[in-house]
């Protein structure tokens, strides 16, 4: 995150998304797949880290299978004849990109705000403070060593047990979030 300052000096926190250029790798069409979408890439990934159907995706590989359809008379899908990209995904949108197109991010020009999701930071194993901004305990009289720790957990004899939910320590972060 960073700020930005507004004409009459207020800070503005914002967050900088990196949005591109994403190539158009493959278009999906209803009478072929089924459904209507497009397959984006992001970040080149060097041919040498890139497997042999992963080269075939986004460029024309001479194979036995491919001479065998072109001879029945199956058209080849189009190939966005770009390097292997390391992230790809594919988006349900009615816009008509055409296979080889390069989406930047004057896509998002005239939109206010955009939903991101993403995977949040891996904190590990962590304590109730932490991961619950619990308070602690009292730092002087009447703690024993349990300064960190969340107190009390249950109830009585009746109910007997935790009720589902209940905030513990556990594993922390690295979770999709939106």
């Amino acid at each position: 995150m960073t700020q930005i300052f507004d004409a009459d000096g207020t800070v503005v926190p914002v967050t900088v998304i990196e949005a591109g250029p994403c190539a158009v790798l493959a278009a999906r069409t209803a009478d072929r797949d089924g459904y209507e979408a497009i397959q984006l890439g992001f970040l080149d990934k060097p041919r040498r880290l890139a497997s042999r159907s992963v080269r075939g995706h986004v460029a024309k590989l001479d194979s036995k299978r491919s001479k065998q359809r072109s001879a029945a008379g199956i058209d080849p899908a189009p190939k966005a004849d770009c390097e292997p990209k390391r992230f790809v995904r594919e988006l349900r949108d009615e816009s008509k990109a055409k296979v080889g197109q390069t989406v930047t991010v004057a896509a998002f020009e005239g939109c206010e705000a955009v939903d991101i999701t993403g995977t949040t930071k891996g904190r590990g194993t962590a304590g109730v403070m932490k991961r619950h901004n619990f308070a602690g305990q009292r730092a002087s009289h009447g703690v024993k060593k349990v300064h960190r720790h969340q107190g009390g957990t249950g109830m009585c004899q009746s109910p007997g047990r935790l009720f589902k939910g209940k905030k513990m320590a556990g594993r922390y972060g690295n979770e999709r979030s939106t």
